[in-house]
């Protein structure tokens, strides 16, 4: 399992519409695409905080670079207006055998 880690500023006066253009339009684009298994947004406790963490698994790692290639730009031109820094990307392997309920729990 692969992981897209992104880390971000939204507007705070932004954030509750930012989560449902997410939600609306971002979300069917990730559902279309060959390995998305699943997208975790990180989103602050108190809304005077900026910074959001979105972590979105995958199937491979040649899946997410398949998205990122073809479907990442439009995604980021999505919510661009609602940012305040630019988008940082990590990527990284998931290490399964330390979180076995968790991939169970995603293939059900």
């Amino acid at each position: 399992m692969f992981a897209r880690i992104l880390d971000f500023e939204v507007k705070p006066e932004k954030m509750e519409e930012f989560v449902e253009v997410i939600k609306n339009e971002v979300l069917p684009i990730l559902k279309k695409q060959a390995g998305f298994l699943e997208i975790m947004p990180f989103v602050p406790e108190k809304m005077k905080e900026e910074k959001v963490f979105t972590i979105s698994l995958w199937a491979t790692k040649s899946d997410a670079e398949r998205y990122e290639r073809e479907f990442y730009p439009e995604a980021l031109e999505i919510v661009k207006p609602f940012l305040t820094t630019p988008v940082r990307v990590n990527r990284r392997k998931l290490e399964t055998r330390l979180c076995k309920h968790f991939v169970e729990a995603l293939a059900a």
